[in-house]
């Protein structure tokens, strides 16, 4: 947003030039650091926010993140993230739809067998730690928000279409049982390793290689 402006105004004229182009050098000390905080445009907060969001949930947990301490660290008044998700569940909520939208997209570019699923859901869980906090806690969610169910539904879905490529007869005889068998797999898992409940074996050696051993050992491909 361009700062407004008096059009008909000659400011030179109220001051002696060299006393403003004094008064333009100073820097205020008390103003210094809102000067040079990073603006942004009304069109860009919303994903700004989010974005901080998920870090500071990734870095401290939900319970410690408020939307006045969001606004202060985007540069914008305290009232601003409020016109965009109204409180702190509103907040998450989009969060937590953002998250499941990432992760649909996740599981649609790693289509093919159930391995690989298993292996973008994991993925994924473990490279946006702060998302992935917030999308299962109902707690902090409003579970009626539509568009949070949308997301919530495609990323289901996207995971049971790798299920169903499985050959394993117990999974073709109940694919329900293997949906819920599969997801409890690469969910449990993301949980362990991002509260670092494994094991020190566990913990060094590469995530996706333990996934693929689980995998393989609970279903056969």
């Amino acid at each position: 947003m361009e700062p407004f402006q008096f059009p008909n105004l000659d400011t030179d004229k109220f001051l002696p030039l060299r006393l403003c182009r004094y008064l333009a050098s100073v820097k205020f000390a008390r103003y210094a650091g809102a000067v040079n905080r990073p603006t942004y445009h009304h069109g860009d907060l919303r994903a700004v926010i989010l974005t901080e969001a998920a870090r500071l949930v990734a870095e401290r947990g939900a319970d410690q993140v408020s939307l006045r301490e969001l606004a202060r660290g985007a540069g914008v008044s305290h009232a601003a993230p409020a016109h965009h998700f109204t409180d702190r569940r509103g907040l998450f909520t989009a969060l937590a739809t953002q998250g499941f939208q990432l992760l649909a997209e996740a599981l649609i570019d790693a289509r093919g067998h159930f391995a690989d699923a298993a292996l973008a859901y994991v993925r994924f869980a473990i490279e946006h730690p702060g998302h992935y906090q917030v999308m299962f806690n109902k707690s902090l969610l409003d579970v009626s928000d539509a568009e949070l169910a949308a997301a919530e539904a495609a990323s289901g879905a996207e995971l049971s279409r790798g299920v169903a490529t499985l050959r394993d007869p117990n999974a073709h005889a109940d694919p329900a049982a293997a949906q819920l068998a599969a997801w409890s797999l690469v969910h449990g898992f993301s949980m362990l390793w991002l509260n670092d409940a494994v094991n020190a074996q566990v913990r060094q050696t590469d995530p996706m290689d333990t996934v693929m051993r689980i995998a393989t050992m609970l279903f056969a491909e």
